[in-house]
C-alpha cells in the first residue's frame, strides 16, 4: 500500500526505511517506513490526503531538534518540513516565512534587514513551525510576542488562518500542540532597529549559550519544562545527577538541564534516565518534572 505514494510524488522526495537518527539533533531513533521531503504546500496537502484516505499514520516534524524517536522507529509516513519549505519574504517590518525555515536563520535574516524582535532565537536549532508550536523563547523573548498569524492545514486538508489571539499561547504552549493542525507558514511583525545593535545582542546570546549549554554533543535541547518555583539544572545538581550516565545517555556535566547522547545512546537509555530523574525529583522536591522534548515512535 505504501508504494502507491510513488503515483503521487516523485521518487526523489521519498526515503524508504530511513533511520530517524539521521534527522534529529539527538542522533537517536529507529527507521520510519517512508519519509517524505515535500517541495511545496501542494506536496504537504497531497501527503495528508493520501494518508487520510488509506488510514496510514502520519507524523510531521520540522528539523528534529526537540525530538526523541524510540528505537523501533515510526510506522507509516513521516514528513520533514525542514528540508525544503524554507522560503522567506520581508516586507517592511513584516516577514512571511514558510514553516520549515530554521528559526535562527530567520533571526539572522531579520537582523540583516534591521528588524528587531527575533534576537532571542539566535542559537535555537528548531524550525519556525516547531518554535511556534512550542511558543519557544529565551532571554525575555518568545514567539507569542512577534507572531501576527499562521496558516495551517487541518486534518481534512483545508488551510486555516490563525491570528495571534487564536493560538492560545502559554509558557511553552500553543493550540498547535493539541489541535492536529500542520503549520505551513507564519507571518511575523518586528520592529525597526539598529542593525549593529541587533547583531551585537545576538552575538551576546550566542556567547551565553555556548558558555552554558552542551552544544558539542547531540541533544534535544532542554529536557524538562521549568516547574513553578524551581530551575531544573540546579535541582538536578543538588540531587547529585550532574554528569550521571545511564548507557549512552548522560545528564550533561555542563548544564544538568540537558540530557546528551555520548555517541551510542538508545532511546531506551534516554527514557530510563528521564524516569530516574523524575522519580528523584518527586521524592526530594515533590516536583513532577514534565518532559519538554517530544517522544514518538515504537519501543
Amino acid at each position: 500500500m505504501y508504494s502507491e505514494i510513488l503515483n503521487y510524488l516523485p521518487a526523489d522526495r521519498l526515503l524508504f526505511n530511513e533511520e530517524m537518527k539521521n534527522h534529529t539533533t539527538f542522533k537517536i531513533g529507529g527507521p520510519v517506513d517512508i519519509m517524505v521531503l515535500p517541495q511545496d504546500e501542494e506536496d504537504v496537502r497531497t501527503v495528508i490526503s493520501f494518508c487520510r484516505q488509506r488510514d496510514i499514520p502520519l507524523f510531521i516534524f520540522g528539523v528534529g531538534s526537540n525530538l526523541l524517536v524510540r528505537d523501533r522507529g515510526i510506522r507509516g509516513i513521516a514528513m520533514k518540513l525542514g528540508e525544503n519549505l524554507d522560503q522567506v519574504e520581508v516586507n517592511g517590518e513584516e516577514i512571511q516565512a514558510q514553516a520549515g525555515v530554521k528559526i535562527c536563520a530567520l533571526a539572522r535574516i531579520a537582523a540583516f534587514h534591521s528588524l528587531s524582535g527575533l534576537e532571542f532565537a539566535e542559537g535555537i536549532p528548531g524550525s519556525l513551525g516547531g518554535a511556534l508550536v512550542m511558543n519557544a523563547g529565551a532571554y525575555n523573548g518568545e514567539m507569542q510576542a512577534v507572531v501576527l498569524e499562521a496558516r495551517a492545514i487541518n486534518p481534512e486538508g483545508s488551510i486555516i488562518t490563525f491570528k495571534n489571539e487564536d493560538m492560545q499561547f502559554g509558557y511553552r504552549q500553543s493550540i498547535f500542540q493539541s489541535n492536529g493542525y500542520i503549520i505551513i507558514s507564519v507571518g511575523l511583525k518586528l520592529a525597526t532597529g539598529n542593525r549593529n545593535e541587533i547583531e551585537e545582542r545576538m552575538l551576546e546570546f550566542a556567547r551565553r549559550r555556548e558558555e552554558k549549554q552542551p552544544l558539542d554533543k547531540p541533544s534535544a535541547g532542554s529536557t524538562f519544562r521549568r516547574p513553578s518555583g524551581f530551575y531544573v539544572g540546579p535541582m538536578l545538581e543538588e540531587l547529585g545527577l550532574k554528569g550521571y550516565r545511564l548507557g549512552g545517555a548522560q545528564v550533561s556535566g555542563k548544564h544538568a538541564g540537558f540530557i546528551v547522547n555520548n555517541g551510542n545512546a538508545t532511546a531506551k537509555d534516554v527514557l530510563n534516565l528521564i524516569a530516574l530523574i523524575q522519580q528523584k525529583a518527586k521524592e526530594s522536591f515533590g516536583v513532577d518534572l514534565q518532559p519538554e522534548i517530544r517522544v514518538v515512535g515504537e519501543d
